[in-house]
């Protein structure tokens, strides 16, 4: 057990916690008084009442995690792509909330401009991991020993798994705590992968973590900040980035299994409204939305999609051989 948590950790995991308390203090009452907050579009009424709540509040947790990323970093080279993953598209999200808010697009950045951002976004992360590291794309496959190596289809499952899951954290973000409770399971699950797997980088879970719940002080139902982009593709990177840099991209269908189910519902809710000629599969997508107009209150949602994660990331914890 002293392996399992140090000293360090501990050190880690207090001060990031304390810092993001501090930035939230100072941040939350900032953004108010500058206005800086976005309008609610959904459809219902608990969300319209969101009007007016601040937003951009993903700094909170990705200072300390930036700051104690950086540092770990010229310590230990593999956490140099995780670190590349959380703050370009932790840029990408902060364009599209400044546009938003600050010029008052509301469209933000365009869908393919997104798009394009986030693909060179991961084709850093993946030079990177190519040319300056000794991490491999091979994988490791749930129930099985060893890592796998599968040629040429490892560069599009790359792409697919980087840019699903960011986005996949992205449309998770549409209730209260929702992305930061979900992730800070997931974050905690990479934290005892990389004990078991020897990978050596669970100090910056540990980091994600103790930023994620002094976050979670002000985002708690009923939020007082929001994370926006600038947070939610910041989870994003950090998932996707810590699941290649331990070789785990298929965990990610486990563990961000919630993740997943976020994009599929809006897929399949577009597809059959396109193919129907205006029907619905599901009241409201994001799949969360659909719960909340069924009569689900917010932290319910939240504590039914945090549940599943926490149980699926136990399952995936015993896959790992």
């Amino acid at each position: 057990m002293n392996d399992f948590i140090t000293q360090g950790n501990l050190v880690i995991f207090l001060l990031s916690f304390a810092f993001s308390i501090i930035i939230g203090n100072i941040l939350v009452p900032f953004l108010t008084r500058k206005k800086v907050d976005q309008t609610e579009r959904e459809i219902m009424e608990s969300h319209v009442k969101k009007n007016g709540t601040p937003t951009m509040g993903g700094f909170i947790f990705l200072i300390p995690v930036a700051v104690f990323g950086i540092i770990l970093s010229f310590q230990n080279k593999r956490f140099v792509p995780v670190m590349i993953g959380i703050i370009s598209f932790a840029l990408i999200g902060f364009l599209d909330d400044f546009l938003k808010v600050v010029k008052k697009n509301k469209d933000g950045l365009r869908s393919w401009q997104k798009l394009l951002l986030q693909f060179i976004a991961a084709t850093v992360m993946l030079v990177y991991i190519i040319y300056f590291s000794d991490i491999s794309l091979m994988i490791r496959v749930p129930f099985l020993s060893g890592l796998f190596d599968i040629g040429w289809v490892a560069i599009p499952l790359y792409y697919f798994c980087v840019l699903g899951t960011v986005n996949g954290v992205n449309l998770n973000d549409g209730v209260d705590a929702m992305s930061s409770t979900v992730t800070l399971v997931v974050a905690g699950f990479f934290f005892v992968a990389s004990f078991i797997t020897g990978a050596g980088v669970g100090d910056l879970s540990i980091s994600m973590i103790g930023g994620l719940l002094g976050f979670l002080f002000f985002n708690l139902h009923p939020a007082k900040i929001f994370m926006g982009d600038t947070g939610s593709l910041a989870l994003g990177g950090y998932v996707a980035a810590m699941a290649y840099v331990m070789n785990m991209p298929l965990f990610i269908l486990v563990v961000g299994f919630i993740y997943l189910l976020e994009a599929i519902s809006v897929i399949l809710q577009v597809s059959y409204f396109k193919i129907s000629h205006g029907k619905r599969i599901f009241k409201m997508t994001p799949i969360h939305h659909h719960f909340e107009l069924s009569g689900w209150s917010e932290p319910r949602v939240v504590g039914v999609f945090a549940a599943i994660t926490l149980i699926l990331s136990v399952a995936a914890l015993y896959a790992i051989k």
